[in-house]
């Protein structure tokens, strides 16, 4: 079975996360890079963890969050289906089993708002993983030319993901600055995003909050 320790240490996935983060930093995206993979997939981890899911899936997701990202290599657009069909051929290279990488791929490809689902619960864990990720330290540029999603993450001083298995919540706390920015811009940027949330959440079996 793939492990996270075994894709974090390939070079050839570590080159992609790099460049992807570098075509998205020449368009003036936030952090995509080992920051925002490894929270992805630590946290991806942690919700199929607490929510009582096996091992093996727990595992899984883990992989998938961390390689999540990599489509945007070559472009913004699409880059779930993208980053998908590069994981599944780096993954039969490495002779991991189609079950598994099915698993994995399945959840890359439908990770992005705008033709992604929650299909599965590795899917929906990293959906929600990866929407939590709203974080002043994800800033790249400088303050004078901060556009609205700069503005919304720099006034984003403290952000969590919380599950309470009993309360069957899936919880998204944020700190946030209004000297910097209005709350309703982050609804701006974000309602789609949160909706996206919810409906993950749902398939967990728990409510979003």
């Amino acid at each position: 079975m793939i492990t996270l320790k075994q894709v974090r240490e390939d070079p050839d996935f570590r080159l992609m996360i790099d460049k992807a983060n570098e075509y998205l930093a020449a368009k003036g995206y936030t952090e995509h890079g080992q920051r925002h993979v490894n929270y992805v997939a630590k946290t991806t981890a942690y919700l199929l963890k607490t929510l009582g899911y096996n091992e093996r899936t727990i595992n899984l997701g883990a992989v998938a969050g961390y390689l999540h990202d990599i489509g945007n290599m070559h472009n913004r657009k699409f880059h779930g289906p993208t980053g998908a069909n590069i994981v599944f051929f780096e993954l039969r290279r490495l002779g991991i089993t189609l079950a598994d990488i099915t698993e994995i791929t399945t959840a890359i490809a439908n990770h992005e708002e705008e033709i992604g689902l929650p299909v599965s619960p590795i899917s929906a864990a990293l959906i929600l993983a990866d929407k939590s990720d709203a974080h002043r330290t994800r800033i790249r540029r400088q303050k004078a030319v901060l556009d609205i999603h700069d503005r919304v993450n720099l006034a984003i001083t403290d952000s969590s993901l919380t599950v309470d298995k009993q309360m069957k919540t899936i919880t998204f706390d944020i700190t946030f600055d209004t000297e910097l920015c209005q709350v309703m811009d982050f609804f701006e940027i974000y309602l789609t995003r949160m909706e996206m949330s919810k409906e993950a959440a749902e398939l967990l079996g728990c409510r979003f909050r």
